[in-house]
């Protein structure tokens, strides 16, 4: 991150947390300074070095580094992630759609996957609650991701022994939307008009309303061409997932601590940073003018609706037949509209 991004978060900490502040002891010697924990803190995190290598650079003890990490991470969450890990807005929601709309997929809110993170030092008793598809405990981060890489939704802490469907299960990105917290979207596609925004997802997530997959062998130009539409917007999230290890090292690596609850204020604390990165470093290619977009966004923050309310919500958000047709009608937008927009763009 640029200097003054650091700078910032160092003073935020600083504020916020009396840990950090540099005090003297009853000898009048001064101790550690916030500067050194918070070095030693960003070690940890950004080269996944052990607590006890930062001796040598910061002059800081292993208990001492490992502490100051603890306390760090959980400032930054409660400092910035209200901000930086909150829900899509009204003007965050519109945004989403534009870039939607001119990449071919109008409604689009993001993509949706689910990435690992291996746990080292997870206990013995709880190994075969943490192994699942690969060999090693693992703890699950779901998280949706729009094309500047920004992190919209991060749900950590499920077990590597649940897949995709399994998290989804679990997961607040429905249960917001069916108690009427989630954005409400209205868009029209050949004629047939949608209430709720969709996210690209991989095969196998369920057939739900709210998910536009891909389709396995498409059959037809038409079909070819939307699946290479959907496999390429897709990979925001999985290039998501690629710079957020690129950055924190500590997250492509083993967990070496034993805490899972230190495990998730690490995970929360790296998505809020990166984030704080991606605005930080973020161009004006996807600046758009929002003046003229009309009423077309509504974010309700109501209270929890009725029983039936609530039930009828579910139903229509595992509508199999409004995916069925969602999905047919990109199909045809995208031949329709878009007819070039993927022909040499794949691979990029």
């Amino acid at each position: 991150m640029r200097r003054h991004v650091f700078v910032r978060i160092m003073n935020a900490v600083e504020e916020h947390d009396d840990y950090f502040v540099q005090k003297r002891n009853a000898a009048g010697t001064l101790g550690l300074s916030c500067l050194q924990k918070v070095v030693a803190a960003f070690r940890m995190i950004a080269y996944g070095v052990a607590a006890d290598a930062t001796d040598d650079y910061v002059r800081i003890g292993e208990s001492t580094a490992l502490e100051s990490l603890r306390r760090f991470v959980r400032a930054v969450v409660q400092i910035f992630g209200h901000e930086y890990m909150r829900m899509p807005n009204e003007h965050d929601t519109a945004r989403l759609l534009a870039i939607g709309e001119r990449r071919g997929f109008p409604g689009m809110l993001g993509s949706i996957d689910c990435m690992h993170w291996t746990w080292k030092n997870c206990p013995v008793a709880w190994q075969g609650m943490y192994v699942g598809h690969k060999k090693d405990p693992t703890i699950i981060l779901e998280a949706v991701a729009s094309k500047d890489l920004w992190i919209w939704h991060g749900f950590f802490g499920m077990p590597g022994s649940h897949n995709d469907i399994n998290v989804l299960q679990r997961s607040p990105v429905s249960a917001r939307l069916a108690e009427g917290e989630g954005p409400q979207v209205n868009y029209s596609i050949n004629g047939n008009n949608y209430t709720m925004g969709y996210y690209l997802a991989d095969g196998i997530y369920p057939s739900w309303a709210t998910f536009v997959k891909t389709i396995p062998e498409p059959q037809g130009n038409k079909k070819k061409y939307f699946a290479k539409a959907q496999e390429a917007c897709r990979k925001d999230v999985e290039r998501a997932f690629g710079v957020l290890q690129a950055r924190f090292a500590i997250v492509r690596r083993p967990a070496r601590l034993w805490d899972e609850d230190t495990l998730g204020e690490i995970m929360n604390a790296c998505i809020i940073m990166h984030n704080m990165i991606v605005e930080d470093e973020g161009d004006d290619e996807d600046d758009f003018n929002y003046d003229d977009m009309g009423e077309k966004v509504t974010v309700s923050h109501d209270s929890t609706p009725e029983l039936d309310a609530f039930i009828q919500n579910y139903k229509n958000i595992k509508d199999k037949e409004t995916h069925t047709q969602l999905q047919a009608d990109l199909i045809e937008h995208l031949w329709q509209n878009y007819p070039d927009l993927y022909n040499n763009t794949i691979n990029d």
